[in-house]
Parts: C-alpha cells; structure tokens; sequence
C-alpha cells in the first residue's frame, strides 16, 4: 500500500495537529516557565503544574548522556506510590527491562513511542504505538507510558523521557504535544544538571553546606570506603548493581565529588562514616 502523504495531505494533518486556544495559551506558560528553573524541585513542581494540562503522568524516567560517554545515567521521579527503587531498577534492567526496551526502539524510530496493553504494534507518521503483554506491564506498575527523547550519539548532551502512568491518549496529538515539549524539556534537564557530577537532576550544596544523605546512601558509602564494588555491594545490600550504581551517583552528587574514593576521602572528613578496621 502507498502511504506516500500529498501536499494536501500533509496540510490537512498538520491542521488536525494544531493546538486550541487553551493548549496554545498553556504550552506558552509552561514554555515561559521552564526558563526560570535551576533545581531538581523546581523541576518536579514544572512538571506537576501546567504540563500536566498537556501530558497528563505520573512517573517520569530521565536518562542523560554525555558524549564523553558512552551509557544514559538514569533517575525517576514519581508522584505514584505504587512506582519506587524496586520498579526503577526493573524497567532498566538492561536484559529485559521494559523502558530499556522502549528507549532503543525510539533511537531506532527517532519518534514518540507508546506502550499499552490494548493496542497492537503499529507505526504511524508522527508516531508509533508499541503492544506489551499485560503481565509484563503490570509488573512495571507503569500502567501506559511514551517514550521520547533529543539528540541522537553525536550530540555533546543527548536526553531521554519516559512519562508512565499515562492519561493521556496514545495519538497524533499527544505525539505532537510530545514533540513540541520535548526541546523544552531537553533544556529544563541540561539546565538542571551538574556540570561536574554524572547524576542527572541535581542539586548543587549551597555554601559549603552538605545536602543530607539517606541511611541508604550512608551504607553504601560505607561499602565504597572498604573498596567494594557495584556487585559485591548489590548482593551485600540484596540489591542490583543498577540500584547501587543510582545511589553512587546521589552520593557524588550531594558530596559534590567527581568519583567514590573522592567520596569516601570527604565523608570521613565529614564524619558521616568511619574507617574500616
């Protein structure tokens, strides 16, 4: 079948795509809105606010890249209770996660990509919709999500999105409302991403002062002192490599160090830990 689109045709999509008054007048307030964030909580509270109007979610996953590198360093926020560590590390997890799954097939397609139960797989102009089996996207707790991203391997910051929990419809418009937030969204990230430490949203220490570190955080900090790995941590803590890895980068973060012996060094200096016999 030719799907060959016309120049009247491509017209008259275009039109059924454009935004009403109240879409318009919203996207321009979270659009004036992005330019004044700094902080991962000014993120979060952009995110809850106007744009919900638009993309109405629960869960976000945000994986960026530098080109120094080669992998996405990942981070979620929720509003959901039923999404937390355990589905994270799950929907990563670089054998069969689901939203690892969902952000190689938008660096194939370079498109909005949704993920529903109902559907079958099919790729449309401006977007494609992907079926996964209910079992699977229970487990996730993800319900619906659509995957976007910016950049592609030879861009010096590239971004991925993943809204979960979706309530909005997986169709042209909310794959155009997608594409038109997505720059956006890329420069919120970048904005609000440290220049030295490889987490993703963070929150610089102001004055010297040392954002508080969970008793998780603490106890890895502990492991990472007497020289443990990643692994040899994970199966210490009953946790994946990925859910170690997620808090090393929090630690380095908020210590504001660029590597865990960096990490170690301050937070005996600090006190937060104690030499290992």
């Amino acid at each position: 079948m030719d799907t060959t689109m016309t120049g009247i045709d491509q017209v008259s999509d275009q039109w059924a795509l454009a935004l009403n008054e109240e879409q318009r007048t919203v996207f321009m307030e979270v659009i004036e809105e992005s330019l004044r964030l700094q902080h991962r909580s000014h993120f979060f509270n952009w995110l809850q606010r106007g744009f919900q109007c638009l993309l109405a979610h629960e869960v976000v996953v945000i994986g960026v890249r530098g080109l120094e590198r080669a992998s996405y360093d990942y981070e979620y926020l929720t509003s959901s209770r039923y999404f937390g560590d355990t589905q994270f590390d799950q929907v990563l997890n670089e054998e069969d996660g689901l939203v690892h799954e969902a952000f190689t097939r938008w660096s194939q397609l370079g498109m909005p990509v949704f993920y529903h139960t109902d559907p079958q797989s099919q790729q449309y102009n401006h977007y494609a919709v992907e079926h996964v089996e209910a079992d699977r996207m229970l487990a996730s707790e993800l319900k619906r999500f659509v995957v976007h991203g910016f950049g592609n391997e030879h861009s010096r910051i590239a971004t991925m999105v993943m809204f979960g929990r979706l309530n909005s419809p997986a169709n042209a418009q909310t794959a155009h409302l997608l594409e038109l937030l997505m720059p956006h969204l890329h420069c919120a990230i970048v904005k609000v991403t440290a220049n030295k430490s490889p987490s993703v949203l963070s929150t610089p220490s102001r004055n010297g002062r040392i954002k508080p570190l969970s008793k998780r955080e603490l106890e890895v900090l502990e492991w990472l002192q007497a020289g443990k790995t990643n692994w040899e941590i994970g199966g210490i803590m009953q946790v994946s490599p990925l859910t170690i890895k997620n808090h090393v980068q929090n630690i380095l973060r908020k210590l504001d160090v660029e590597n865990r012996s960096q990490a170690a060094s301050k937070a005996l200096k600090l006190g937060l830990i104690h030499r290992s016999q």
